[in-house]
């Protein structure tokens, strides 16, 4: 069962965490949103490791617990903003339940992971997932901009690390591994603004800005920052989001 929490009072709000711990990934953003909507912060499938079934997950499947949270909280439409994997789950639940979502936000997001770059990635922190240390600091080079990382103290650094340990996140990365929705980028009828990272290590831009040309009437914009644009340029980030929702 997806367990989600809300903050604030005003229309709904959903922030989609990525591959990783879950909604906690989006804390240091919520206040950013709390004055105008009720952010509703999710936990899919797959970001607790105390609950980890060791089934397969599947984009239609983390969509139908999207959906399941959004009717829980009183049904949509709602604005939805997903990050990396969750950017996914987020146009994804656009396309197929276009009764829940009235604005959506991909960020750092991709239609596929065809993708040789991509593939290649993903496919070392798979094989680094018994070596937490290695883990951490390569999932950081590629989540996070040079310029980021030179701005932390080694006690900052040693702190990141420690949060990109790899517990639960075997059947996420998998997914990400195999994930196609390009069959339903062209279904998505919700006002969608696209936002590509320059810097991403990761999820290289030229997949979001794939995901503009397929989603109709969709906008694009880029932020100068590695994978993970809610660290580096959070009040960027929150403005953008802010000004196309209102």
């Amino acid at each position: 069962m997806t367990t989600w929490r809300t903050e604030g009072k005003g229309n709904g709000l959903v922030l989609v965490h990525g591959a990783g711990p879950g909604s906690v990934t989006w804390q240091d953003m919520v206040s950013r949103f709390t004055d105008r909507y009720t952010v509703i912060l999710p936990d899919l499938s797959g970001s607790d490791p105390v609950a980890d079934t060791g089934e397969p997950l599947t984009v239609a499947g983390l969509t139908d617990e999207l959906a399941t949270v959004v009717e829980e909280f009183g049904g949509g439409p709602v604005d939805v903003v997903g990050h990396s994997l969750g950017a996914v789950v987020t146009l994804s639940l656009a396309a197929t339940r276009p009764d829940l979502v009235r604005r959506a936000v991909p960020v750092a997001g991709c239609g596929h992971t065809e993708d040789a770059y991509v593939q290649n990635a993903m496919r070392v922190w798979l094989e680094l997932l018994d070596r937490e240390e290695t883990f951490a600091r390569f999932a950081m080079l590629t989540a996070f901009s040079g310029a980021y990382l030179n701005s932390l103290s080694p006690e900052a650094l040693d702190e990141l690390a420690a949060a990109f340990r790899p517990a639960g996140r075997a059947r996420q990365l998998e997914l990400v591994l195999r994930l196609d929705i390009r069959d339903l980028l062209p279904r998505i009828q919700a006002p969608t603004l696209v936002v590509g990272c320059t810097q991403d290590a990761l999820i290289p831009v030229h997949l979001s800005r794939e995901i503009h040309a397929a989603v109709p009437g969709s906008s694009y914009t880029e932020l100068d920052s590695g994978h993970v644009a809610r660290a580096e340029r959070p009040e960027e980030l929150a403005q953008l989001v802010r000004d196309f929702l209102a």
